[in-house]
């Protein structure tokens, strides 16, 4: 199945990330809390922060496309399951209930969408 190799490979590279992120951020802390910095650890401060503000920036721009991707999708998936409701399919009907269940669950745990 294509989804579950897609799947093992995103877990492999975010899991890659993670540990990549977790030898890089430490450097960082350690330089900004130097009171007594060289030229050279000043330089390297400067490229760590800019790469880890340009990393932040390509993170946020995942994270937005992933959530309006998945909140599109919902969105058009619920209004065909609605009007098909609406013409008396039972099994659209079972669907709809299912999808305003979920909508509900999204909201009161402040999962549905975010405005920012």
């Amino acid at each position: 199945m294509e989804f579950e190799r897609h799947k093992r490979l995103l877990n492999k590279e975010l899991d890659q990330f993670n540990l990549i992120l977790s030898e890089i951020l430490p450097r960082y802390i350690s330089l900004m809390k130097k009171d007594d910095i060289s030229d050279e650890e000043l330089k390297e401060l400067g490229e760590l922060e800019h790469f880890l503000i340009e990393i932040n920036g390509k993170i946020a721009s995942i994270k937005t496309k992933l959530d309006h991707d998945l909140f599109g999708e919902t969105m058009d998936e619920y209004y065909r399951v609605k009007e098909l409701a609406a013409q008396g399919d039972k099994l659209a009907r079972k669907r709809l209930d299912q999808l305003r269940e979920t909508f509900s669950n999204s909201i009161k745990g402040d999962t549905f969408f975010n405005w920012n």
